[in-house]
């Protein structure tokens, strides 16, 4: 805000008097800030009322870190200090607590500790400035005494709490439990949820009141009103509050600490902190004792470690003391066991730590990496043993992305439904996937048998509008089924060719791609691993009849090529024809050449002409093609167009080739070309009984 003077009922005022949301310090805005008597007047407000506030991104591993002791740790170990603990005492001027208010939990696996406490003869209000100013510098809006204690005591020892109004609690029970069938909760921020039996609610003793450590709910909240408050104090299981909150899109800062794993060692010294802010700044008195229920009691973490495992670990020695002073200072206990040990207690918010090694990382970050020694590395390299499986899943790759392809990487994971499109419902009964113990969702329950499924949806997702040419492969494993024994990792191929691929001049050509399209590619890599594969006509569920080909190399099949079955295609909400491939990598190995022989490029020009012939319907233009192919100076071979309708005889197709001759020592002439040429018609008709088509 810029001030300036203005005349005010006829008086000019030079200043005026600010509130708190004026000053940018908060959302409260209905009356003036007042600062204390000591306040320099003359100095910057910024100067006065300002602090250093540290932005800190913490490792999914260090929850302690999201508190103010346990940075404080951090600190006094750098700077070889100590930390003093926020004070726990309060004097208990109430009745005890027991008998007053119950807690039941219903499942412990998903609530390992509950404390509660009750504090009576509450006056609400507004909390201290000092506490104000700490809760905005950390990002949390003050609401009112009650509520900012409980942030303020998350912030200083990262235990959420929450607090209930006693009253609104029927006949003062607390059930921690999961959420029944169709039940609902009206939640702070507004919005009435409905619950599912996988989440946790905090109940009493008719309904659920709170949405375990995610919000509480609007019907047992603070108000202006509040008396009596049941604090509580809780430890929740990690993934069930993340999955939780996840499902609600909701992340407060209760759940993001939850979700991490916090210590259940932490709730009743959260507790008796919040207890005794609440004594001093609420007027409010404590009733004698906690509510602590504690099912599974978890024993303190010990770890010995010995000082040889120290100094091969680190490269240097430490003294004794000077280990013992490092590990106490982040709060660890420890003892030197002769002869050659230490005995470390590891403090219950580092729940990081379990063994030796953990306190070996410690003590090296607070000696700081940089003072490590540095050792080269002796003796010889390991040998590196061939991976010719490894070898040939990168060669493929290498080979389909120079033919103009683009690689996808997909989840291994899938569904029934994702499967279901392209595998025949007897595929799925007899050959069930195995299907993962601890699913993250629906989406990702069972291991995937095809590459079919994960390709047409990375299709769906990538051509959007596209007309031209979208090519995409995959080389992954898929799991097949064995009965009483894992199951069998097939290493895979798989492509799925959709568009119009590019005309003679680079344009778009009028037909949309399809099976002669992904043979192609086909034929590539087979050229260039030097492999000769053979293609018979197959039918498969998720394919055209008519339009598939099994790939078979010396007799064994490994493959499938062929158009997409449009059922399958509109399932993926595609539009334009599908051709895909898929190769059994581990069936291909055996038959891949690695010694290649190279052959020299032709000093001569080659000449190319269209060549189509009228055939049997039910003759393979594979068989035709490899006529074409064994004449001596024809150099390639190419599919592209396949016809038959009111041109061709009924019973018959037309099969049109481009054909590419060359001669190794000299130029081919016309009358050259003409006689091969009539030589390959001549063999078709002989053979096949194909004719030239005019």
């Amino acid at each position: 805000i810029i001030l300036k003077p203005a005349l005010i009922r006829g008086v000019e005022s030079a200043g005026m008097v600010c509130s708190e949301k004026e000053l940018g310090l908060s959302d409260y805005h209905e009356g003036i800030m007042v600062l204390a008597d000591d306040a320099p007047v003359g100095d910057p407000i910024s100067t006065y009322l300002g602090d250093v506030i540290f932005d800190m991104d913490i490792t999914p591993n260090r929850p302690d870190l999201l508190s103010i002791v346990g940075v404080a740790h951090e600190v006094a170990a750098l700077s070889d200090g100590s930390v003093r603990d926020p004070s726990v005492q309060y004097t208990a001027a109430a009745k005890p607590i027991k008998g007053r208010a119950g807690v039941e939990i219903a499942d412990p696996d998903l609530c390992p500790r509950y404390v509660a406490a009750l504090i009576e003869g509450i006056k609400m209000g507004e909390s201290p400035s000092w506490m104000q100013e700490r809760l905005v510098a950390a990002g949390l809006r003050p609401i009112n005494n009650i509520v900012d204690i409980t942030n303020y005591v998350m912030l200083e020892l990262g235990q959420p709490l929450h607090a209930f109004d006693f009253k609104r609690l029927r006949e003062g029970q607390i059930i921690v439990r999961r959420a029944r069938p169709d039940e609902t909760l009206l939640l702070l921020d507004g919005r009435e949820q409905k619950l599912s039996p996988d989440m946790l609610v905090i109940a009493d003793a008719e309904a659920a009141v709170a949405l375990a450590g995610v919000m509480g709910g609007a019907e047992s909240e603070i108000d202006q009103d509040t008396t009596t408050v049941l604090l509580e104090s809780a430890n929740f299981h990690g993934p069930n509050i993340r999955r939780t909150a996840a499902a609600f899109k909701v992340r407060t800062d209760a759940s993001l600490r939850f979700e991490k794993g916090l210590s259940p060692q932490l709730p009743p010294v959260a507790a008796q902190r919040a207890v005794k802010l609440m004594v001093e700044l609420c007027g409010g008195k404590a009733a004698a004792g906690l509510i602590d229920v504690y099912p599974k009691r978890e024993k303190d973490v010990r770890v010995t470690l010995s000082q040889r495992r120290l100094h091969t670990l680190l490269g240097m020695e430490l003294p004794v003391r000077r280990v013992r002073q490092l590990l106490s200072s982040l709060g660890f206990s420890c003892r030197w066991a002769p002869p050659d040990s230490y005995v470390v207690r590891v403090p219950y918010w580092r729940t990081d730590v379990s063994i030796a090694d953990d306190v070996v990382e410690e003590i090296a970050r607070i000696v700081g990496y940089d003072q490590l020694p540095t050792t080269r590395l002796r003796g010889e390299f390991p040998p590196v043993w061939p991976q010719p499986r490894r070898d040939l899943r990168n060669n493929v790759a290498d080979i389909l992305v120079a033919a103009g392809m683009q690689e996808v990487v997909t989840y291994s994971l899938t569904s029934l439904e994702a499967l279901g499109k392209v595998l025949a419902p007897e595929e799925l009964s007899s050959d069930a996937p195995l299907r993962v113990a601890n699913p993250m969702s629906r989406d990702q329950e069972y291991a995937r048998t095809s590459l079919r499924a994960s390709l047409l949806q990375a299709l769906a997702d990538n051509v959007m509008h596209r007309d031209d040419l979208t090519a995409l492969f995959e080389t992954a494993r898929v799991y097949l089924p064995r009965p009483d024994d894992l199951p069998n990792e097939v290493e895979t191929v798989a492509a799925v060719i959709s568009g119009r691929p590019p005309g003679r001049w680079g344009e778009p050509s009028g037909e949309p791609a399809g099976l002669y399209e992904a043979k192609s590619y086909l034929d590539l890599l087979f050229r260039r691993l030097g492999v000769s594969a053979q293609y018979d006509e197959v039918t498969d569920y998720a394919f055209l009849p008519g339009r598939t080909a099994a790939v078979a190399v010396d007799g064994r099949r490994i493959g499938l090529v062929g158009q997409v079955h449009p059922r399958v295609v509109s399932q993926f909400g595609l539009e334009a024809p599908v051709a895909m491939f898929e190769l059994d990598l581990d069936a291909l190995l055996p038959h891949v050449k690695e010694v290649r022989h190279y052959q020299p490029v032709a000093p001569y020009p080659s000449l190319e002409e269209d060549l189509a012939v009228v055939v049997e319907a039910d003759v393979p233009a594979a068989q035709v093609q490899s006529i074409i192919q064994q004449s001596s100076l024809v150099r390639s071979v190419r599919l592209f167009d396949v016809y038959s309708g009111s041109q061709v005889p009924a019973g018959k197709k037309s099969l049109a080739f481009s054909v590419s001759y060359q001669a190794a020592d000299h130029t081919l002439t016309d009358e050259e070309v003409r006689r091969q040429r009539e030589r390959i018609v001549a063999r078709l008709g002989q053979e096949l009984g194909a004719v030239l088509r005019g």
